[in-house]
This record gives C-alpha cells, structure tokens and sequence, in this order.
C-alpha cells in the first residue's frame, strides 16, 4: 500500500509568511511546500532562541527582530502544529513537555544544518578547500600522483576525494555532482559537458615473451587479425578505442577475456592468453613484450571534462588552471 502523508493545516493568510514579508509562503526550492519542512524551517531557529532565553523580549534582541514579530512568529507556529510549546507568564516564557520535546529535535535539527553549512564553507575554501578529482584506472599508479604532488607545491593545503574509474562512470558522477572534474579518454563530446584536450597517448600491442611476433618491434595491426584478443569490458573509453582501431585495419577483434584493469589485462597476455592493445605501463612487467603499432595510427587522447555552467570553488578553479597549462605535458614520455 503506497504512504500516505498524513494532512496538516495550511497556513493562514495572517501566518508566519506574512509576519516577515514576502508576502506569499513559498517553500525553498526543492521542498514541497505542503510538507513540515517547508512550513516550519523559517521558524526553528526563531523557536529556539526563545525557548533558550525563555523571554521573547531577550531572544527578539538576540536575534534582532521586532518583539511584535517575534511573538507572532511563536503563536502561529504554534496553531500550526496544533500543540502549546509555551506556557506564557507576560512575556517570560516557559517550554511544556510537548516544547520541551520538539526542542531536542529542533537543537539537533539546527546542528546538523550548522554543520553542513560549515563543511561546504570549508570545502570551498580558496586555501584548504577539496577537489573532487576522478581519473582512469591506468593513470593511477605514475600520472595522477605527480600532477597531485607538483598542484600542491603551490596550495599545499588543498585536499583531494579521489575516484578511480572507467570513463562512463566518471562522466555520470560528474552528471551527479559527486565529481568536479574528471580525466577520461576518450575526450567525450556531450552537450552538458566542457570537455578539453590534454595529450595523448601511443598505444602498444603486448603480446607474450614466446609469441611468434615477440622478436618484432614494430608491427602493423592488421597482422593481428587472427590473433586472440584480451580486452576491457564494454563501456571502457580503451575497449572503444581497440575496437574502432582493429575495424579500421580492417578486422574485428576475436575477445577471448574481458577485464576492468589494464595490468590484469597484461596478466593474461604474459599467461599467453590472448593479445591486447594497452597503453604503457607505469613499471616493466616480465613475461611480456610490447610492439609499436605503425599503422593505424595506435593513440588515445586524454582530456579533462566538467559540468558545463557549474560553478567552480576557489580550490577547483585552481586545480582546473593548473591541469590546463599541462596540455602537452600530462604524460610521461
């Protein structure tokens, strides 16, 4: 059985809303505006600030509003709920049990808003602020950690949520919000996105130490044709790529092992596998050798993207700037 909220009075036309000016009751974007939340939010920091003086004429200078608003502002939220939080003495005031409880959940209510507020003051902060940073699984080991460590000479304070990927992925996450920028290949073309190119990079055949084209060091990819491939699994921007490649040399790759990592990839081509078209690796691994492919031309380019139209934090520009005048030098040779 679908739930169902249970009903709520409605604002009067002399409520809250009209007490403070606008005129008109809106709920904050995103609430619905017959819910609790959009009624009462504008009233709990108000609420709280009397039950703690426990005088309405106190808390209206605390917070520095009218007393007659103020005061307002208590009865009306008040008949809304349809429950005595005050017991009223003048103007000094007293919580009943119902006040007493609906405090507690207010305290904690207001904490946890104060402690949002405080986490994305300090996420954008221009000096410690976060940069949530997505990359591929390749340029984990050697790529990202330089650009990480040669950004942070200069803003040493600036942290990182770091999220290893395949490209899709990222892009949803970057759809999401969840990431601020991401480095992906191949460069992805979208509407909703603000994709630049970095560089690129070859690509290489690996083949197995005993292979009949092991004691080669260039070769074309069409000389691959029969070979038994080793791929990524459908929807890696490499696995795109290989594919694109091998139907330009005029082949369709026979995959024989799908993977998600390029060095389990290797794994499988030094097991003698299966073949694979991977880009270099950070540190030699035996077992293997990997030939230049001269044609097609064999490279993928790598390029940062972002949400186009959001805005960007003080630490997030910085980190933009900084992988921006690395065009050209984003990889090792």
């Amino acid at each position: 059985m679908a739930h169902q909220r249970r009903p709520r009075p409605r604002l009067s036309s002399s409520s809250y809303a009209q007490d403070t000016a606008p005129s008109n009751h809106q709920a904050p974007a995103g609430l619905d505006p017959d819910s609790w939340s959009a009624l009462l939010a504008p009233r709990l920091a108000q609420f709280a600030g009397v039950a703690r003086h426990e005088h309405v004429t106190r808390a209206a200078q605390d917070m520095n509003v009218p007393q007659s608003t103020l005061s307002r502002a208590m009865v009306r939220l008040e008949q809304d709920l349809g429950v005595a939080l005050f017991a009223r003495k003048g103007r000094t005031v007293s919580l009943t049990p119902a006040g007493r409880a609906f405090l507690t959940s207010v305290e904690g209510a207001l904490a946890e808003v104060e402690r949002a507020a405080e986490s994305v003051r300090a996420d954008a902060d221009p000096a410690s602020g976060k940069v949530a940073f997505g990359f591929l699984h390749t340029m984990g080991s050697e790529t990202v950690p330089e650009l990480i460590r040669a950004f942070r000479a200069d803003h040493p304070r600036v942290r990182f949520q770091l999220v290893q990927n395949y490209g899709e992925a990222m892009l949803e996450r970057l759809r999401a919000g969840e990431l601020d920028l991401c480095l992906t290949s191949p460069v992805p073309e979208a509407p909703d996105l603000v994709a630049r190119r970095l560089d690129e990079q070859r690509l290489r055949l690996v083949v197995p130490d005993d292979h009949r084209l092991a004691g080669r060091r260039r070769i074309r990819l069409a000389e691959a044709a029969d070979e038994t491939f080793v791929t990524l699994e459908p929807g890696y921007g490499l696995r795109r790529i290989t594919d694109d490649l091998c139907t330009e040399a005029g082949f369709r790759p026979r995959v024989a092992f799908e993977g998600e990592e390029a060095e389990t990839l290797r794994g499988l081509v030094a097991a003698g596998l299966g073949v694979a078209l991977l880009p270099p690796p950070a540190v030699a691994r035996p077992g293997v050798v990997e030939l230049s492919v001269t044609a097609p031309r064999a490279v993928r380019e790598v390029g940062v993207a972002w949400l186009d139209g959001h805005p960007d934090t003080p630490p997030v520009a910085a980190f933009k700037r900084f992988l921006l005048s690395r065009r050209g030098h984003l990889l090792p040779d």
